[in-house]
């Protein structure tokens, strides 16, 4: 039985056998059983390689331990408020933090980082359909989407079905957080894929 560890642009935890293109964490969120029991336990929400100097932890979900999550691709996990992990990524967590600090001069290190975007976590936007970059995804009819050129694609566990134009003069509800917009607004480039294949 596939555990509750994947995660949709919205945030949400769900059980699906795929696994993803993008690892992450947000502390320990299961109980001894490998049941969610909670959304966080940290702001430190990371995003990070499926594979990394050949470190392996099963069975996944320990007790004690933090949570394992998958995501589609980072796409889903900026949606989701993940931003590069500092270990793993560390070349992808300094270009990131050269981005950010564009827009929050302030915010010097990881904390004051993750501190900034926590508040701006799962908390929808109002915004202009035609000007947001690839990479975003916005809310339609409930359901998230992923703002991909002249298109909008419906987002699943397994990859992206529908396709439907993308309308202009209109506007949406953005999911993915207005920093991480920025991010992919300035060419966000990561060492994870950023779209999954169904994408294309």
């Amino acid at each position: 039985m596939p555990l509750q560890n994947r995660v949709t642009p919205l945030g949400e935890l769900v059980a699906h056998p795929g696994r993803g293109l993008v690892y992450g964490n947000r502390g320990c969120l299961h109980d001894a059983d490998r049941r969610i029991r909670r959304r966080w336990a940290t702001r430190r929400w990371i995003a990070c390689r499926l594979e990394f100097k050949d470190w392996h932890r099963s069975p996944l979900m320990q007790a004690g331990k933090f949570t394992e999550l998958f995501f589609l691709d980072e796409a889903t996990a900026f949606a989701a408020g993940h931003r590069p992990c500092a270990l793993c990524r560390r070349e992808d967590y300094d270009a990131f933090t050269v981005l950010w600090r564009a827009l929050h001069p302030v915010d010097v290190g990881a904390d004051a980082l993750d501190r900034t975007l926590h508040a701006e976590r799962l908390r929808h936007h109002d915004v202009a359909l035609d000007e947001l970059p690839d990479g975003v995804f916005v809310l339609r009819d409930g359901e998230p989407w992923l703002v991909c050129g002249a298109e909008l694609l419906l987002w699943t566990p397994a990859g992206y079905t529908r396709r439907a134009s993308r309308p202009a003069r209109t506007r949406a509800v953005a999911i993915t957080a207005p920093s991480l917009v920025h991010v992919l607004r300035a060419g966000w480039q990561g060492a994870v894929p950023l779209l999954h294949p169904s994408a294309r």
